[in-house]
């Protein structure tokens, strides 16, 4: 999130959806609404760092109204429309350094089964890591032009690695049709080369980068179900942002693209 300006709570940070306007910075914490599953997130974000994961904010308590302190982390958060430096390949590569970087950490650190984790946006087929599930510009931090740490776990939830590559490739490939990429991102991204890139940064084996476009079809659903769940309670963020983004046809024709191109894509990744 980016700073937005000063309230009597603190430093007003900009960014996201699912906590607009409750996040405050003060000095070196940041405070927000806690997810249900903090106390589990907050154990498992500091067996991150035992395992020498930094890149994340590590939790410092959780208070009795309901919000949760967390350390803030400097750097550069791109908001949408976004601008060209956090689309660069350079960019994106570092992206999914971090991405896997989590993961092999995450690899060494028990996910608590006794907790109910967030299903909106997890992986159906489940897994033994636990996945971020919103690697989107507005959670990742840079420095200098590189991906430095993630931000915002709420969402998080066990899953298959591959999982969280096509969920973090629908945002920074990105996996849209060019006239829904055109509204958020720099004009003329190559997505098949980009989508390569994502997949050797982070070093997706063979037999996952075949699955990749099949996951991607299937995260995009998961998206959408995600979407439409938030309007049917009448979300107003979810509401608006979804007839300012051209509504359910774009999401039509996103689904589409994604269907008549996927030989295309198993074709950047295998070749």
């Amino acid at each position: 999130m980016t700073a937005e300006g000063e309230t009597g709570e603190g430093e007003a940070l900009a960014g996201g959806m699912e906590n607009a306007g409750a996040v405050f910075r003060r000095g070196s914490l940041v405070e927000r609404p806690a997810p249900r599953t903090a106390r589990a997130l907050h154990a498992h974000l500091r067996a991150l760092g035992e395992r020498g994961f930094h890149a994340a904010p590590m939790p410092v308590a959780l208070t009795s109204d309901g919000r949760e302190q967390l350390t803030f982390i400097p750097g550069d958060v791109a908001l949408p429309p976004f601008p060209p430096w956090v689309m660069t390949e350079p960019a994106l590569r570092s992206v999914g350094s971090l991405l896997r970087r989590l993961h092999d950490a995450g690899a060494a650190v028990a996910v608590d089964t006794s907790v109910e984790w967030p299903r909106a946006l997890a992986d159906p087929a489940g897994g033994t890591v636990l996945c971020h599930n919103d690697v989107c510009p507005d959670n990742v931090v840079f420095r200098d032009g590189r991906a430095a740490a993630l931000i915002d776990f709420d969402l998080a939830a066990p899953g298959r690695a591959v999982w969280d590559v096509a969920m973090t490739a629908r945002y920074w490939v990105p996996m849209l049709d060019p006239a829904s990429a055109a509204a958020l991102c720099p004009a003329g991204l190559d997505a098949p080369a980009r989508l390569r890139i994502l997949a050797d940064s982070y070093g997706l084996p063979p037999q996952e980068r075949a699955e990749l476009p099949g996951v991607i079809e299937q995260a995009t659903a998961s998206c959408r179900a995600f979407v439409a769940a938030r309007v049917a309670d009448g979300d107003p963020v979810y509401t608006k942002s979804l007839a300012e983004r051209g509504g359910w046809e774009r999401w039509d024709r996103v689904q589409a693209w994604l269907v008549a191109h996927r030989e295309m894509f198993l074709g950047a990744l295998l070749r």
